[in-house]
């Protein structure tokens, strides 16, 4: 199954191109046409996502990204086609509260033919409610112009996917899905969720514990406004904290500095996390210091490691909980180096046999190619759905797990 897949559920803006080839037991994929558009740049003067210019910057791009995703997978030909009266219509109607995006997509629609595509996968949660209707709303325009199904793909599956897939040795851009023996315990880590993800299989999942408050990307993020460093803030933490390691293996020098940080919800009886308490006490134990760059670093390495505290004691305590054959880290604060080195070091320690899978590089922060290849197992599932004359809805809300799974 060829896929056009469509991602914007926060500050990302991206669309791809694949093929999915083969059953839920032997998925491989290929990576035809891949554009992707970052706006940290953009909102990093305001320390975090502003969701009003997220939803600006994903209408101003989507339309020159579908093109150049096109363009790559061989699949943009010119040949002038003009829309009918009512393609028209619609098409103004679904955009009406978008007009520069219509006039783009209505404009670059009647100068290519339908490509050579199956199906519109799209992100319709979670994520920044106005910037999700911006990819919802292309996919349904794309889907009812081109008579094709629409794939609606929950953000957080994409991840878990995105996880589970290892590159070829040789072939950029081709990957394999490997062998996830179920139940399987997810761990997604990002700047809008933190939560422990129990997997019967493809499509059958429950929460089982979240975040009560901040993720631990928020944090990641919210901490780094505190010592001046720029948003997106983990890279920065993750940084100083390393060199802060160097200098003081045994964390001596942070703990000297401002003292031991809180490890919140550390020893409660659940798998539910609460990081705005740290935040804050970073924020009081910062308020005398002068922050220098030897002072930011040591803030920085005690945050990251309270912050990573707290996650490694859950992941134990979740798989003990609830034996799994398979553990998946996904999400962007999955490629912090310090958390991966501390997941190893647990799953050594507690002799756990089983696959742990982490996502290759490239695929752990937003991007349209795990929403494809998450869309092509639900493909194998038998879930496209044709919403493009339907409602398909962007909920900024939305659960990985069914309301009666939870």
């Amino acid at each position: 199954m060829r896929l056009l897949a469509i991602e914007t559920s926060c500050d990302e803006t991206a669309v791809t191109v694949l093929d999915g080839y083969g059953p839920v037991s032997a998925v491989s994929y290929a990576v035809l046409g891949n554009a992707l558009y970052s706006q940290a740049e953009k909102h990093a003067v305001y320390g975090g996502v502003h969701p009003s210019l997220a939803k600006r910057e994903h209408a101003r791009n989507i339309v020159p990204l579908l093109s150049a995703a096109l363009r790559e997978a061989g699949l943009e030909h010119a040949n002038p086609c003009e829309l009918s009266p009512e393609q028209t219509a619609w098409l103004s109607s679904l955009l009406a509260h978008e007009p520069d995006l219509a006039y783009m997509l209505l404009h670059y629609l009647q100068q290519i033919e339908r490509p050579a595509v199956d199906a519109v996968a799209v992100t319709h949660g979670p994520g920044l409610e106005p910037a999700l209707w911006v990819g919802v709303n292309c996919a349904r325009a794309l889907a009812y112009v081109w008579n094709l199904p629409i794939i609606p793909v929950n953000h957080l599956e994409g991840h878990l996917v995105a996880s589970s897939v290892s590159p070829h040795e040789t072939l950029a851009g081709h990957y394999t899905l490997r062998e996830v023996r179920f139940p399987a315990l997810g761990l997604i880590l990002s700047g809008g969720h933190t939560e422990f993800v129990l997997m019967q299989g493809w499509g059958a999942y429950e929460v089982v514990g979240a975040t009560r408050d901040d993720s631990m990307g928020e944090a990641y993020d919210k901490v780094a406004r505190l010592l001046g460093l720029p948003y997106p803030g983990g890279p920065g933490i993750s940084r100083l904290a390393a060199w802060s390691r160097e200098v003081s293996p045994t964390g001596d020098a942070p703990t000297a500095l401002i003292g031991p940080l809180p490890r919140p919800m550390i020893d409660t009886d659940d798998l539910d996390f609460s990081f705005s308490g740290l935040k804050t006490a970073v924020l009081y134990r910062t308020r005398p210091l002068e922050l220098t760059d030897e002072t930011r670093a040591h803030v920085a390495a005690a945050f990251e490691e309270a912050a990573t505290d707290v996650v490694i004691t859950k992941t134990a305590r979740a798989l003990e909980r609830f034996p799994a054959a398979t553990f998946i880290l996904g999400g962007g604060v999955s490629a912090n180096t310090y958390l991966r080195a501390r997941l190893a070091t647990l799953m050594e320690q507690q002799g756990l046999d089983l696959h742990c899978y982490v996502p290759a590089m490239g695929l752990s922060t937003d991007n349209a190619v795990m929403i494809g290849m998450a869309g092509y197992l639900a493909h194998l599932r038998e879930e496209p759905k044709r919403c493009a004359s339907d409602v398909l809805r962007a909920d900024g809300g939305l659960s990985i797990a069914p309301p009666n799974a939870e």
